[in-house]
């Protein structure tokens, strides 16, 4: 096994890297279009903008070649926002490959989200993930869509996971949720 977590001046890469080190996996931190081709599995975390996170993706050459993997990739929150159609934060194009757009929360009381929430999986996904607790911090979501296999609520329903094809994504931190997230990587390595 092969991991790769992309580079891309997003925070949060760090906590990713300690957990698969807990869980005994070797890795790289790369934005090199080569190992990240060659990686068996690829994770795109991250904790920050859109914009500056597309801009930086797009000025690597990785936008296409990220969006046209064929090995397992996770995207972890705004991993899983840069991985939709759209952002509304900053007016931003995003990779297209989940065609959900990401929006402010609007209807929540307060904004960041951040902490434990309870996430259920819709009935058409096989992730083990129903009915547990997953950390989160963000300010934009994507809507439920055609990608959607697990909501959560903070204000409005939102997507807490999308998966199309051997694309999964989080909008919470599995890497910061304990033994279930722990359970979610575990997944993701076993595909």
């Amino acid at each position: 096994m092969s991991v790769a977590i992309v580079r891309y001046n997003a925070g949060n890469v760090r906590s990713v890297s300690i957990a698969l080190r807990r869980l005994g996996v070797e890795h790289q931190i790369t934005d090199d279009p080569a190992e990240l081709r060659s990686a068996t599995h690829v994770i795109l975390p991250g904790v920050g903008e859109a914009k500056s996170a597309m801009r930086y993706l797009s000025e690597r050459g990785l936008t296409t070649l990220l969006a046209d993997l064929t090995q397992p990739v996770l995207g972890v929150c705004l991993g899983l926002q840069v991985l939709c159609s759209y952002s509304e934060e900053n007016d931003t194009t995003c990779m297209g490959v989940f065609p959900e757009t990401v929006k402010l929360f609007r209807s929540a009381e307060k904004v960041p989200h951040i902490g434990w929430n309870h996430v259920s999986a819709t009935e058409h996904t096989a992730w083990p993930f129903v009915d547990d607790y997953y950390y989160f911090v963000h300010s934009y979501y994507a809507e439920i869509g055609p990608s959607t296999v697990a909501v959560s609520e903070y204000g409005e329903p939102f997507s807490a996971a999308l998966r199309k094809d051997n694309f999964l994504a989080t909008q919470f931190h599995p890497e910061k949720s304990a033994d279930a997230g722990y359970r979610i990587l575990s997944y993701f390595l076993d595909l």
